[in-house]
């Protein structure tokens, strides 16, 4: 169990947008505590307010209630403590691998040869070395999102924050990312926020599983996996822990409670 600080606390958080018809409620009161080097998973239905979760914490939205900390310190906007990971990849089309990485510790004012040092270290930490003067146009969907991650980690990213970044890639190679985004994890100690729209990759990654119900986007439950890692995706206790799961999420499409319910799921 997590102990100390934590790293980011997310206290009755809501977020209105305004259109012609008026208020649209995209995120209600939702509280979440996150300490350092935890995995979170965040699952629901499309337009539940798990993306607009994300931005808020990652400063790029402003609530219109409530408030994000990290390290006790409100959170006022964008800042690379806390690093965004989109399934779209966000890559300067222009900048190679290696200059792509190393663009955040560029714009910080790093030294250039101290900039491309970090990036170096992170191409290597993604297996991407001897592709540092490719373009993007000319990587795989995976090879790309390799490449997103390490530019997060080359800015000295605390909280990484990912946005469904494999739903778009194949099979095998969604299955590939997930485990090296584990061996990444697990030598980092990052702590990663991480959406998915599919409950067993929520499973395989997460040290808790957050469940949303749909719009107004709350906390249905917060739930711990208890699995040992690494998890065998069909052994009976992961599908034991998957069945719970998704009942839990039936359950949140059916509900709208303004508490979350505290869970743990064991097979």
């Amino acid at each position: 169990m997590a102990s100390g600080a934590p790293i980011l606390e997310i206290s009755s958080l809501s977020k209105s947008f305004y259109g012609a018809s008026g208020p649209i409620v995209a995120l209600k009161s939702a509280s979440l505590t996150v300490h350092k080097g935890e995995f979170i998973c965040l699952i629901g239905a499309s337009g539940c307010g798990k993306s607009t979760l994300l931005r808020l914490i990652g400063g790029f939205e402003k609530p219109t209630a409530g408030s994000v900390k990290m390290w006790g310190l409100k959170v006022e906007g964008p800042g690379p403590s806390r690093g965004m990971v989109f399934q779209d990849y966000g890559l300067f089309p222009w900048l190679s691998v290696r200059n792509n990485i190393a663009f955040g510790p560029k714009a910080r004012k790093v030294p250039n040869a101290q900039a491309l040092k970090t990036a170096d270290r992170f191409m290597e930490m993604v297996g991407l070395t001897q592709f540092a003067g490719a373009y993007p146009h000319q990587l795989s969907g995976g090879m790309k999102q390799r490449v997103a991650i390490a530019r997060v980690l080359a800015n000295d990213a605390e909280v990484v924050l990912m946005d469904e970044p494999f739903g778009a890639l194949d099979a095998m190679t969604r299955e590939r990312l997930q485990a090296d985004l584990l061996d990444l994890w697990q030598r980092t100690k990052l702590s990663i926020i991480f959406v998915t729209h599919g409950i067993e990759e929520a499973i395989l990654l997460a040290d808790r599983v957050v469940v949303m119900t749909p719009r107004p986007g709350q906390i249905q439950s917060d739930n711990r996996v208890s699995l040992p890692r690494p998890r065998d995706v069909s052994s009976p206790e992961f599908n034991a822990v998957r069945r719970q799961l998704s009942s839990l999420l039936a359950n949140a499409h059916g509900s709208r409670p303004a508490t979350a319910l505290k869970e743990e799921v064991t097979a």
